[in-house]
């Protein structure tokens, strides 16, 4: 086991411990390729879902959605748990918190891990034959949920979970769920969430997402191999910078210029967990996302939230630089039923703070939330 190192920061005008445990692993935020399904993990599922009408008033032709289920639905089919997922991220994206005596423990839940559209796994610009690429509709955030509801429904019979639960975007795809389906669960877990973008993340997904299309090999989205340079400053960007902090890049280089080679390997892993077109759309969904312009608010963000019926956990990180804590701070004043937690409260691991690398963060995650839905439970059960 790995020595874990006690740094003292200066946050905010107040000296705070930061602690780091495994930091080498803090780079690979984005899961790994899906072909690193091991043999003892449930296996992918497909289910068609036909055409998937979004929003926009498009259809994606020929959908189907990927997910995997950990654990056994009971006769009334009230113990399922739906998990979200991360954007670029996939059904492995909260593995760190399901299992036997974990917050999502199968022996209680039945949990049903789904992926985003746009991930390469459920249908995506990279896996789409009939309207491959760039040719591929625009969708949003609650395009994904939509898809999700569509699982529950018509895949498993499901007319109410105990929880929506996601990091990233799939906090963000939380929180749309309490808001286009408020009866449908008794709670929902928001990690590192956003209920609606900021300035701030369109610009760093924007860097992102020109990173790659002003790539030469980018081709207009018909790269015959992957567009090597723009992936690697992509991955620069928003993993390396914004979803890490200052702090952690302190505790882990006493030499500031040992953070180069280290970064190139973390460039080089990148080239193979997600696809460019598939970042590109992604992109695309997670900057334009707000709850208020669900049909019937008109734009109004906290009327939407107001909306929520369900008991909600919000998470965040100290100094997220990717989803800054301001903004789901504001959101939740707007939420009846809300509690707000600050993600292991003295260490400043950002957004990476919901990445499953860090013990601490692990450990505080597993905690809370499984002490958040036994309280759920206990008064459903009341």
């Amino acid at each position: 086991m790995k020595r874990i190192a006690l740094v003292t920061v200066l946050v905010t005008g107040l000296v705070a411990g930061l602690v780091i445990g495994l930091v080498m692993g803090l780079g690979l935020l984005l899961p790994l390729p899906a072909d690193a399904h091991t043999p003892q993990q449930p296996p992918h599922q497909l289910y068609s879902e036909g055409d998937l009408k979004l929003e926009s008033g498009e259809a994606i032709k020929d959908f189907s959605i990927s997910y995997v289920t950990h654990g056994t639905l009971n006769e009334k089919k009230s113990n399922a748990i739906l998990m979200v997922t991360a954007i670029g991220g996939n059904h492995h994206r909260i593995d760190f918190m399901i299992g036997p005596g974990k917050a999502l423990d199968p022996d209680k839940y039945f949990i049903i891990c789904t992926d985003a559209i746009g991930n390469g796994l459920t249908t995506s610009p990279s896996n789409s034959k009939s309207q491959p690429r760039m040719s591929f509709p625009k969708f949003a955030i609650r395009d994904m949920v939509e898809s999700q509801y569509r699982l529950l429904k018509e895949k498993f019979g499901i007319d109410h979970v105990v929880a929506v639960v996601g990091p990233s975007m799939g906090g963000m795809q939380a929180l749309q769920w309490g808001v286009s389906h408020p009866g449908f669960m008794d709670a929902v877990v928001a990690m590192v969430p956003l209920a609606k973008t900021p300035a701030w993340s369109v610009a760093v997904v924007e860097a992102s997402r020109k990173a790659i299309m002003t790539d030469a090999a980018w081709n207009g989205g018909n790269y015959e191999a992957p567009p090597e340079k723009g992936i690697r400053l992509m991955r620069d960007i928003l993993n390396l910078l914004s979803a890490r902090t200052p702090d952690m890049y302190s505790a882990q280089f006493s030499n500031g210029m040992d953070a180069l080679p280290w970064m190139e390997v973390q460039e080089t892993a990148m080239l193979k967990a997600m696809d460019a077109n598939d970042w590109v759309y992604q992109t695309w969904a997670y900057e334009r996302h707000d709850v208020g312009t669900t049909p019937g608010f008109n734009g109004d963000t906290a009327k939407a939230l107001a909306s929520i019926r369900a008991k909600t956990l919000i998470m965040t990180g100290t100094k997220d630089l990717l989803n800054p804590e301001f903004e789901p701070v504001a959101a939740a004043k707007n939420i009846a039923n809300v509690k707000m937690m600050t993600i292991s409260p003295g260490t400043v691991t950002g957004h990476a703070s919901a990445g499953g690398a860090i013990p601490a963060d692990v450990e505080f995650l597993n905690r809370e939330t499984a002490a958040f839905l036994d309280g759920v439970t206990q008064s459903a059960a009341r």
